[in-house]
């Protein structure tokens, strides 16, 4: 067997499992679960009907590369939701099924293993794809901080210029999982530079792009390329390639589609990859995400769902945590010190208490640079309705307000 499986870790949800064995919730309560990232949003009638309508596609096999029909599609949205030139849809756009496969996969393309000691660069905490890429590819994963004070994007200034010469591929996740941080321009004007310097390719994991809190989309590393004047030449967006998804923009988490755009000399590399391991996209899906990236009012409309439930929400919680509105994403990253209990601790006893279940922060990093910048920390996600989202949030103050031990705010 490949020994690299060795070094994986147990997925944050096994974890969450065995922190729970043996603890029967309250059975008085109904179960109120905010620790998957799963949209709960009913999907779009529209979609349904195009996969429906499409079904005559399942007596098909599909093409690695994908219809001309959906990349295009998916090069004009990006063109409408990021300002950017005409992508080439033929070169520069390759449909996936959803990011999470291509985001591990994308690893195995780029890194070079016969190189000494190659690195793959990841956030800390982050989404657990991208460290299991890199051990399987042969590669060890290099950790970057989160910063409280930086609004929770990493610290990228502390990595040693000896680790940037060794790394190979740097994952970026924008908005940020869990945080919701979203870089901005001089953030990615610094990466850029490094990338240039260092020749390493950067993922940018785009997922969470269309849920957002305030009135400004979040700014995307296409976008951010291009006001750099890294669009146009010889090689276009060089060693940058992006991922989106279907699955939170318009509630689809089974349709699984998505998408990886960028650099046509990346994605040509990729898509020989993609050929072997037989990651096509079906003719149904294909048809039923032309209609989805196509439509703007559900995004606009799922969007206003999750900013109510950002704004009901928020304030009852920050009674009895630090928790503030993130820049964007489905999740809110509060510090729970003030309850006197560690982040394990608090998720075991509201989930005996109040069946209600949230994500412990440290599941979700590693400890890296003497410390684990999730520890102390809950991942709510807010999927559900907002009727139900209240009612756990209302149980999460009374439990905080029953533990007896509450502290002052403690500083982030």
């Amino acid at each position: 067997m490949n020994p690299n499986l060795d070094k994986l870790h147990p997925y944050p949800f096994e974890k969450l499992r065995a922190l729970f064995a043996g603890v029967t919730p309250n059975p008085g309560l109904a179960p109120i679960s905010l620790g998957i990232g799963e949209p709960k949003h009913p999907t779009p009638l529209f979609i349904e009907k195009a996969l429906m309508h499409a079904v005559a596609g399942l007596s098909n096999y599909p093409s690695t590369v994908g219809g001309e029909p959906l990349r295009t599609a998916i090069a004009a949205w990006i063109e409408r939701r990021y300002g950017v030139p005409g992508l080439d849809a033929a070169t520069m756009v390759l449909p996936v099924n959803g990011s999470r496969e291509a985001l591990f996969a994308i690893a195995h393309a780029v890194v070079d293993a016969s190189r000494a000691e190659p690195l793959v660069l990841c956030p800390n905490p982050f989404y657990q794809i991208y460290e299991g890429a890199a051990y399987l590819a042969g590669a060890t994963p290099y950790f970057v901080n989160s910063e409280p004070a930086r609004n929770f994007a990493p610290d990228y200034g502390a990595v040693p210029d000896a680790v940037w010469s060794r790394v190979q591929l740097l994952y970026v996740c924008s908005p940020g999982n869990p945080t919701g941080a979203v870089l901005g321009l001089d953030d990615w004007r610094a990466l850029f530079d490094l990338s240039d310097r260092h020749g390493f390719v950067i993922a940018s994991d785009e997922c969470y792009s269309e849920i957002y809190t305030g009135a400004t989309p979040p700014l995307g590393a296409l976008e951010a390329a291009h006001e750099l004047g890294r669009s146009r030449g010889d090689r276009p967006y060089a060693n940058l390639v992006v991922f989106s998804s279907l699955s939170k923009r318009s509630n689809v988490p089974g349709m699984r589609s998505g998408f990886v755009a960028g650099d046509p000399a990346v994605l040509k590399k990729f898509l020989l990859y993609r050929t072997y391991c037989g990651g096509a996209m079906s003719p149904t899906v294909q048809a039923a995400s032309i209609a989805a990236w196509g439509d703007e009012s559900h995004v606009q409309d799922n969007r206003v769902l999750y900013k109510e439930k950002f704004h009901l929400i928020t304030p009852l919680l920050r009674e009895v945590m630090d928790v503030e509105l993130p820049d964007a994403g489905f999740y809110l990253w509060a510090d729970v010190r003030r309850s006197g209990l560690s982040d394990t601790d608090f998720a075991r006893r509201l989930y005996a208490e109040y069946n209600v279940t949230v994500l412990p922060g440290s599941y979700l990093a590693r400890d890296a640079h003497g410390t684990n910048p999730g520890r102390n920390r809950i991942r709510m996600a807010l999927v559900a309705g907002v009727d139900e989202g209240l009612e756990a949030a209302n149980r999460i103050v009374q439990f905080c307000r029953g533990l007896g031990t509450m502290h002052q705010p403690s500083a982030s």
